[in-house]
């Protein structure tokens, strides 16, 4: 294919030789002109490992050129890739000015197009991103976009250090837009790469790096609070990592990862206290495992927030231990929201198959006997007495009949702490806690997000 890069720093100097070597044609796109000159001398615009070879390489090759004139780019190439800088606000924000300039610029050449063109952002951006770039390009052009171009999100993930390696040896590539032919084809830039191509839409695209890059830091920070600690036992914290490490079956894997209720149960909220007690005994500051709990609450808190939403609504709760299938009251988050719910006045009813208090003992009866004493006077004895007499059903737990009787129940308000089911999610009378289908989105989009295949082999 024949492909325009804006922007010949980091990501755009490395995209171009390896676009290049897999055998397109690139042209690389710079305001500064020594950096045009560099790549048309065959030389490479940063010090990376195995750039300069590939620059070099591909530049007697014929297959990467640069030019300042954008209008030259855009006119010879039917895929735009942008790769500019978006720079720290000191108050925390992006600088989008060189995204939103190559946004003009690209514009302005349209014009002079008749061909369709695709746009993909590389660039590190906020959701909501793309829309404002296409909005600017329709508004100068006078082109109208998903007709005369598609624009495209496209994250790149590389390393400084590593980043030819992690360009042919990506552990996904991740493709968002609201075009299903443009993403298609910028999927077939990277169909030869050892790894799964991802297609998704614009917003969920565009918030990936933030999210990756947001939790390498955690993991670090983590991981440096755990050696702290580990220190001032004489423990080999390397040791307890790599152990640590070897668990992919909860430790390392999506297990723990969807957004949903807090936590609950006898074992995390004991062993994160103790581990923060044994921390602040031993003068450790850890701020990230001091403040988990803190953002557990938070959810709580959220929970309640949405629910009293309806406050003066008659409602039903779905599940009441802090896991389906037990009847394990301690420390669940249910119990914490009904507790706070009572205690404005609600009208509640719970239906829980696994809870029968005469066989509740120790400190599961008495914790729920601190926090609702009179429990009993609020539990029914079926999920039908909870659709029949209450307004908003409120899902704390995945159990399987909760699904099969609410995809038939339209009159009623579902609130879903734990996104029970994804046939249930696009029902208008469904609220997940911290999920939701995109309404911004036009039908052809959202379509398109539910047929295009998953993964381009």
């Amino acid at each position: 294919m024949r492909i325009s890069i804006f922007g010949l720093g980091y990501v755009g100097c490395v995209s171009l030789g390896c676009l290049a070597k897999n055998g397109h044609q690139v042209i690389g796109v710079d305001v500064n002109t020594t950096k045009v000159e560099q790549i048309n001398s065959g030389k490479a615009t940063i010090i990376e490992k195995d750039i300069a070879e590939i620059i070099a390489e591909q530049h007697e090759l014929n297959r990467i050129s640069a030019t300042t004139s954008f209008n030259d780019a855009i006119l010879n190439s039917e895929i735009s890739i942008v790769a500019v800088g978006t720079p720290s606000s000191k108050n925390g924000h992006l600088n989008l000015q060189y995204i939103y300039s190559v946004a003009e610029q690209i514009g302005v050449a349209l014009m002079n197009k008749d061909s369709f063109h695709i746009i993909v952002i590389r660039s590190t951006i906020m959701p909501g991103t793309c829309d404002e770039f296409a909005r600017i390009v329709e508004e100068i052009s006078g082109k109208e976009r998903n007709k005369d171009f598609a624009i495209v999100d496209n994250p790149e993930f590389l390393r400084e250090g590593s980043a030819v390696n992690d360009y042919f040896n990506p552990p996904l590539t991740l493709v968002g837009s609201d075009n299903r032919d443009a993403a298609e084809k910028v999927s077939l830039l990277y169909k030869h790469l050892p790894a799964e191509i991802i297609t998704t839409n614009l917003k969920v695209a565009e918030i990936m790096k933030y999210v990756n890059n947001t939790f390498h830091a955690l993991k670090i920070s983590f991981g440096n609070e755990i050696g702290n600690i580990c220190t001032e036992l004489n423990i080999d914290s390397h040791e307890v990592m790599n152990i640590f490490c070897k668990d992919k079956q909860l430790n390392i894997s999506p297990y723990y990862f969807k957004p949903g209720f807090a936590y609950g149960g006898s074992c995390l909220p004991k062993d994160l206290k103790g581990l923060q007690t044994l921390a602040h005994d031993l003068y450790i500051d850890t701020p990230i495992i001091n403040n988990v709990g803190k953002t557990n609450d938070l959810q709580i808190d959220r929970a309640v927030t949405l629910i009293l939403n309806h406050w003066n609504k008659k409602l039903g709760f779905l599940g009441l231990s802090f896991k389906a299938g037990t009847d394990d009251l301690r420390n669940s988050p249910a119990v914490a929201v009904i507790e706070r719910l009572i205690g404005k006045g609600c009208e509640i009813s719970i239906y829980d198959k696994n809870i029968n208090l005469s066989l509740l003992t120790g400190t599961n009866k008495e914790f729920i006997d601190e926090k609702i004493p009179h429990l009993s006077s609020f539990l029914v004895n079926s999920t039908q007495e909870i659709i029949d007499n209450c307004d908003v059903i409120i899902v704390n737990n995945k159990e399987k009949e909760f699904t099969d009787i609410l995809k038939n129940v339209n009159s009623k308000i579902i609130i879903d702490m734990v996104r029970l089911d994804e046939s249930l999610i696009s029902k208008q009378n469904y609220t997940g806690i911290n999920w939701a289908i995109d309404t911004s989105e036009s039908t052809e989009s959202k379509s398109w997000a539910i047929d295009m295949p998953k993964s381009i082999q």
